[in-house]
Order: structure tokens, then C-alpha cells, then sequence
């Protein structure tokens, strides 16, 4: 009797389990309902023992499960492993910034040369404060930097295997052909002339020469056809005022044809080797406005106010230091200030600064849902290109000295909406 009422509680535990393992439950939640029946059994054991010599009369025949806990029923599917897609999220900011880079100067002050007027009456000049280590820091980029004029210059043309008359001769020719032109293009025009004119490049072979084959041998030059008729009129005057030779002085100079104060006063310094004056073309004259020395308008008020307070040591030298200054750094479209040492130590007032680009973060965390309901998180990050805006990078191609006034060949491009 007492071995059929433990076998039908077992059969019922054993009925359970599989009950449950048809809902598919789960090894723990099967497990679970197995102790649970195996410690109903053991309590059906112990009530057993501890109640010898009785016939469990107490117990109903079909009330078995009120010794036991049962199992609660999971939902269908609820143990299968739920995937989950989580969309991109991408977070912009701006907070990535460049390295620390030492402090730039401040940027300079325009001190301009003043005039001091003396109790008695008489002016003075006194030259701006800084005047002479920017005249330094300029020649030390100057030596650095070969330029065009350092070996095309209107100055270094001239053949020196030929008499001192005929080297000044070219050299007046040579200045003449380099107004509106570019170096290089006067340094080949004049070779033309001194390996093919006929009985060699002197007064003599311009006056022999019949204008159109002057114009043909300076054809490249700009306005070469009213420079032609300038060079013939100054043979011309060369040969019968001036004894076959140029003018030793700058009124006389100037009285030639196509000459002005400028090419006087570079000729005077270059062919005769006297320092009368500053020859102030527009570099010299753009560049020293630029530093703030003076504030002029025409080359002439240029050279003016240099020669106040400019020492004259420094006349005949300020002409081919600023005119290579601004063939290579100084230019006059597209300033090159990232290279300048004027623009580093704050000794320029005119420098363009440097325009620093924000930086942006592009990060963007992604979640794959991988085998067994694991979660892969992955981060990918994009970073903008650090950089700076310099006067060279903006507009067009650079342009020469000479293109200045005339119309630019490149079109401005369009700014995008």
C-alpha cells in the first residue's frame, strides 16, 4: 500500500516533467521542476517514516500536488534570444583643437617717419623706430631667396667685354625696355640684340637700324612699338647733344624720350655710379607703404620721403632689395606672410593673419547584435583635416610687378550658394 502511494507521486513528478519539456522550457526551468519533485518525494519519505504504523488515511489518493510547488507555465518563445537593432547615432562637435602653438607677436603699428619742427624753424625727420631691423630681416630673406632682378636686372645686362660708353649705352636701353615688362622678358630681348645686331649692340648699330627690324628684335617687350620709336629719338639725341654718350646727370636724363625720374635715377646709380637719388618703382613704393613708413600716393612722394631720413649709404641698395623682396615674398597679389619674418616677429602692420579652420568630429557608434544575443559595440570616428588659410592659398595665379594696372587673364571663381 505504501509502495503504490510513493510510485503514484513519482509517476506524477515524472507526468510534470514532461509536461514541461513539451512547453520547451528551458534546462534550468526543467531542472528546477525536478528538484522541486524530488523534494516532494523525500518529504512523502520523511512524512512517511515519521508517521510509521499509520495507513496516511490523511492523505487524499489524488491530492498529491499539495505537497509540492508547482511550476509556472513560461509564455511561448519568451526564452528565444530577442535581436535588437540599434540605428547609428552620430554626434558632431567642435571641439578638437590643434596643437598649442607658440603665441604670435602682436601684430605691429604703423610708425611712420615724423617731422620735427626745431625752435629755430627747421625740420627734422626722424625715421620710424624700427626702420633698420626690418632693412635687416629684408636683406637676410633676400640672400636666401634668389629673385629674377638678381641676375636679369636691368643693372647686370650689360656686356662687360664692351667699352664703358657701350655698357652705358645698353644699360639706358636696357632700363627703357623693362617699363610694363618682366625681367625675364627684357633679358631676352636684350640678348637678342647683343648676339644679332649687326656690327654688335651699340649707338652706332641703333642708328644704322631701320625701325621695324628694332621693333622686330623687341617685339616681346610691352609697348614695344612706342618703345621703339623712343629708342631711335634717344640715338638720335645721344649722337648730336651728348657727344655719342649718355647724359652724367638727372635733369639730362630726364630730357631723353621714354625716361623718367625712376629710370634716371637707377641709371645714374648703375651706369655712372653715383647715388643722386632713390629709383622708386612701384615695388619700393607698394612695400614701404605696406610697412607704414609713409602713407603717399605716387612713386615721386615715395621717393621724397625716403630720401628725408633714409640714409644715403643705403640709396642705390633699397631699390634691388625691394624689388627681389617682392618678386619672391612680398608679391603683389598673394602675399606670401606665412614666409615672411617681418610678419613672425610682428614688425609688419600689413601681414595677413593666418585664419584657422575649426575642426569637426564625426563619431558614430554602431551596435551589431552578434550569435547568443551578445552585443558588439563599435565606434568608428572621423576627423577633419587640420589646416590654415594663407594669403598665397586665396584668388588667382601670382602675378608680376609689371601686370599690375592691366586686366587679370584669370576669371574669379564663382562662389558656390
Amino acid at each position: 500500500m505504501r509502495t503504490s502511494r510513493i510510485s503514484r507521486d513519482t509517476a506524477r513528478v515524472l507526468a510534470a516533467s514532461r509536461s514541461q519539456r513539451t512547453l520547451r522550457q528551458t534546462r534550468s526551468s526543467a531542472s528546477l521542476a525536478i528538484r522541486s519533485a524530488e523534494s516532494t518525494a523525500d518529504g512523502f519519505l520523511k512524512h512517511e517514516s515519521d508517521t510509521e504504523g499509520s495507513d496516511f488515511s490523511s492523505i487524499p489518493a489524488d491530492s498529491g500536488s499539495e505537497g509540492e510547488q508547482p511550476v509556472k507555465k513560461r509564455k511561448r518563445g519568451q526564452n528565444t534570444p530577442v535581436v535588437v537593432k540599434h540605428e547609428s547615432k552620430e554626434v558632431s562637435i567642435t571641439a578638437i583643437a590643434s596643437p598649442k602653438k607658440e603665441s604670435k607677436p602682436k601684430k605691429a603699428r604703423r610708425a611712420p617717419a615724423k617731422k620735427i619742427t626745431a625752435d629755430d624753424g627747421s625740420v627734422k625727420i626722424e625715421p620710424p623706430s624700427n626702420w633698420e631691423e626690418i632693412y635687416a630681416l629684408t636683406r637676410e630673406m633676400r640672400n636666401e631667396n634668389l629673385a629674377p632682378v638678381d641676375t636679369m636686372g636691368c643693372e647686370s645686362l650689360a656686356e662687360r667685354t664692351r667699352t664703358p660708353r657701350d655698357q652705358r649705352f645698353q644699360t639706358l636701353i636696357a632700363l627703357m625696355l623693362s617699363s610694363q615688362t618682366k625681367d625675364t622678358v627684357t633679358a631676352v630681348a636684350m640678348r637678342g640684340m647683343q648676339e644679332n645686331m649687326p656690327g654688335g649692340f651699340n649707338l652706332e648699330s641703333v642708328l644704322a637700324l631701320e625701325p621695324t627690324t628694332l621693333n622686330a628684335f623687341i617685339n616681346k617687350v610691352g609697348f614695344h612699338n612706342l618703345k621703339t620709336k623712343y629708342i631711335k629719338q634717344t640715338a638720335e639725341l645721344l649722337r648730336d647733344k651728348w657727344n655719342g654718350d649718355i647724359p652724367d646727370s638727372i635733369e639730362g636724363l630726364i630730357s631723353l624720350p621714354g625716361v623718367g625720374p625712376k629710370m634716371a635715377y637707377l641709371t645714374m646709380s648703375a651706369a655712372w655710379g653715383r647715388d643722386e637719388g632713390i629709383g622708386v618703382d612701384v615695388h619700393v613704393h607698394r612695400i614701404t607703404n605696406l610697412w607704414g613708413w609713409h602713407k603717399t600716393q605716387q612713386p615721386e612722394q615715395t621717393r621724397a620721403a625716403l630720401e628725408s631720413w633714409l640714409p644715403k649709404d643705403k640709396w642705390h641698395d633699397i631699390n634691388n632689395l625691394l624689388v627681389g623682396f617682392g618678386q619672391t615674398i612680398c608679391l603683389p597679389v598673394g602675399r606670401k606672410c606665412g614666409n615672411c619674418k617681418l610678419a613672425d616677429r610682428g614688425l609688419c602692420p600689413s601681414a595677413v593673419v593666418a585664419k584657422e579652420m575649426k575642426v569637426k568630429k564625426e563619431e558614430a557608434l554602431v551596435k551589431i547584435e552578434a550569435a547568443e544575443g551578445e552585443t558588439v559595440v563599435k565606434q568608428e570616428t572621423t576627423f577633419a583635416e587640420v589646416g590654415e588659410v594663407k594669403a598665397e592659398d586665396m584668388g588667382g595665379p601670382l602675378t608680376d610687378i609689371e601686370d599690375i594696372g592691366k586686366s587679370p587673364s584669370w576669371r574669379t571663381p564663382r562662389k558656390r550658394a
